[in-house]
């Protein structure tokens, strides 16, 4: 008997362990729910992809909102759900998705992301449609479908998705287009894909910049265009892009090649350049200053969006009016983007100046085909009268081949750089790059260095002056005597520039 009730209670005790273990579990599992619901703000995370379902909580008939106009939606449901708006573009996405689906870019086993998105609309649409494992990110949270989080710092793990979505044109927005796309390649897990839709790369040159944001593990799969569900995006081009391999895997184009080649969409737009004065003017000073109102400028043609930077280099700058504060900051089209300028320029006449002026960089030394000491010789026209030394037009020499000594000028010696090895290092593909050049003549040696060096491929747009024996203002038939390139001579460079797809303008 004795032994029996030693057995009983031993059997008791195991019992009351286990529900006291059973117990602690549910605290533990209701603990860290309440922590994800309350503190988080979202039912679970990607990472751990949770087991809870937003399925029946936020269920909605696609066909239609016509339950909710008899009166027999749920009263739990939000009324954000019921709204004509949020009908419309859950209508939308699911017919957008379920295409993708049948594509083979999307399944229900997928694990999902969709970046920038304010509303969850595209997140409720997925888990409707049957993708569970899907979670939305934005600057600001929405509960339970969107976590806090911007295309350009997704807050999750290296290749955790296996599809990214990417709509209403939140890259285009996005201030940093190229931080965005390195976080969906980031993100994004190999053999996986990401979808984006977007607005304006209607021109091939936005489509290439946009192209020329991933590496080279991501390739065009698709793209389309689809009528879209607002005002905002009337009609949305869908671009699908495949990730094929790693990111450690791939290779890239470098930037430090001496060969390149400029596109073929590059050549288009050429042909769309406003043509250019065959014959020789003769008042330059005023045909070539006038021709400034018909140039076709690149950013009035094309989107620009698709840029990590924006930069303006100027050549022989000299003073912060010259061009920059003339006509650069006040006519270039920029399409509200903001350009940071480099301002090239060897006389230390024009430096202090620019030490006051904001988003400027001056880079004093003479822009040269290498690094060496030059002679900076100081040219004026007969009647021309310069009161400060190194006002007139300097032209640079190697100090082997300075000038000779019936020169009657200034002459002083000056750092020369390399220019086409400066711009390697400090732009690439993916900046919009407009320069402007005036360089007393140096054009014709500058010029075929960028093409040796594969540097011209970096330049979206060139404004250059080309110098020659031009007729003198002052003296009426008589030719300047600074230079001995012919206006021919320039015409052939302009023209075997364009013929190498790099849109040149004639400067003045």
């Amino acid at each position: 008997m004795a032994t029996l009730e030693h057995t009983a209670g031993k059997s008791n005790s195991f019992r009351s362990l286990l529900i006291r273990l059973l117990l602690l579990g549910v605290f533990i599992i209701g603990v860290r729910f309440a922590y994800v619901i309350v503190i988080a703000g979202e039912s679970c995370t990607v990472a751990d992809f949770c087991f809870s379902s937003f399925h029946e909580t936020l269920s909605l008939v696609i066909a239609g909102a016509g339950a909710a106009a008899g009166g027999a939606a749920s009263p739990a449901r939000p009324e954000i759900y019921t709204s004509k708006e949020w009908t419309n573009a859950v209508r939308f996405y699911s017919s957008v998705l379920k295409h993708l689906i049948a594509g083979g870019y999307l399944s229900p086993a997928s694990k999902s992301l969709c970046v920038e998105t304010p509303t969850g609309r595209d997140v409720f649409t997925m888990r409707e449609i049957g993708v569970k494992s899907t979670v939305g990110i934005s600057r600001k949270a929405v509960k339970p479908l969107v976590k806090s989080g911007r295309g350009h710092r997704i807050p999750f793990p290296t290749r955790s998705f296996d599809f990214i979505f990417s709509g209403e044109g939140s890259l285009e927005r996005s201030p940093f287009p190229a931080e965005f796309a390195a976080e969906v390649s980031r993100t994004l897990k190999p053999e996986g894909f990401a979808v984006f839709h977007l607005v304006n790369p209607n021109d091939t040159y936005s489509f290439n910049s946009f192209l020329d944001l991933f590496d080279s593990c991501f390739v065009l799969v698709k793209s389309r265009y689809i009528k879209g569900f607002d005002s905002s995006m009337p009609q949305i081009r869908e671009i699908v892009l495949k990730k094929e391999c790693d990111d450690v895997d791939a290779g890239g184009e470098d930037d430090s090649s001496d060969k390149c080649s400029v596109p073929e969409y590059k050549h288009d737009l050429v042909k769309n350049a406003e043509p250019l004065i065959s014959m020789e003017p003769l008042k330059p000073w005023i045909t070539l200053k006038r021709n400034l109102k018909n140039i076709k400028y690149l950013s009035s043609m094309v989107d620009i969006s698709f840029k990590r930077r924006y930069v303006y280099v100027d050549v022989g700058a000299r003073s912060y009016g010259s061009s920059i504060g003339s006509w650069f900051r006040k006519q270039y089209p920029k399409q509200n983007k903001t350009f940071h300028v480099y301002a090239i320029e060897a006389d230390r006449t024009f430096h202090p100046e620019y030490a006051l002026k904001k988003a400027v960089t001056l880079v004093p030394y003479a822009a040269w085909v290498k690094n060496e000491t030059l002679t900076f010789e100081i040219h004026r026209d007969p009647g021309e009268q310069v009161e400060v030394k190194g006002r007139g037009m300097g032209r640079i020499q190697p100090l082997q081949g300075s000038s000779s000594e019936d020169f009657d000028g200034e002459v002083e010696k000056i750092k020369g750089f390399d220019f086409a090895a400066w711009l390697k290092n400090t732009v690439s593909k993916n900046d919009f790059v407009v320069m402007k050049m005036d360089v007393e003549g140096t054009e014709f040696d500058l010029i075929p260095r960028l093409f040796e060096t594969g540097a011209i491929c970096l330049v979206d747009e060139i404004f250059l002056e080309c110098h020659y024996n031009r007729w003198q203002r002052c003296c009426p038939g008589q030719r300047s005597a600074k230079y001995e390139k012919t206006y021919d001579q320039c015409l052939q460079l302009f023209n075997s520039l364009r013929q190498s797809g790099v849109l040149v303008h004639q400067w003045w």
